[in-house]
């Protein structure tokens, strides 16, 4: 609307006077209906309506529930203004120990214990935090991938089996993506 407004303007600007003799003898030239009551209140009512659909409230939105309603998810335990730091950290080092125990294997296989996946969880965890603990700032996050992680692979520490290899995959992987849907 601003820009019809605009280009009326700038042409008014530019032709002036000439423009407006031109559109009163256009508008004299015209035979124009005449406008009685019923015409107006016709226009008022079309107006108001347009008016109405244009200032309609925006639909409700509902909030994006997963794909899998029963899958494990993190929401609302990491908490504070590092939360969602912490989530994608959390994501990229448990989807990086579903690739390397995956990809162990595959290959050569040093992994041979639960005691092993374990303490590569730790040492990664060491590694990339440098020490700091994102267990101590998020406990919530913490107790919930804990509860999680021996439901899906329970707390032996024992020989490792290929189901039970690709349950960690499937559990870091699950882990990852729950952590990756809090850090959006």
């Amino acid at each position: 609307m601003i820009t019809i407004i605009l280009v009326a303007a700038a042409i008014y600007a530019l032709g002036g006077k000439a423009i407006t003799e031109k559109a009163q003898a256009l508008f004299a030239s015209m035979n124009v209906p005449s406008i009685d009551g019923k015409h107006v209140a016709f226009a008022a009512l079309l107006a108001a309506a347009a008016i109405s659909w244009a200032a309609r409230p925006a639909p409700v939105q509902p909030d994006v529930q997963p794909d899998n309603p029963a899958a494990f998810s993190l929401r609302g335990v990491f908490v504070g203004p590092t939360a969602s730091d912490d989530a994608a950290t959390v994501s990229a080092l448990c989807d990086a120990l579903g690739d390397a125990i995956e990809y162990d294997g595959q290959h050569d296989k040093r992994l041979r214990t639960g005691v092993a996946f374990d303490e590569l969880r730790s040492f990664a965890r060491e590694m990339r935090m440098h020490g700091d603990s994102i267990g101590d700032r998020q406990p919530r996050a913490r107790d919930s991938i804990a509860k999680f992680l021996d439901a899906a692979v329970g707390s032996s520490g024992g020989p490792v089996t290929e189901e039970s290899r690709a349950a960690w995959v499937a559990a870091f992987r699950e882990i990852g993506r729950a952590a990756a849907n809090v850090a959006k």
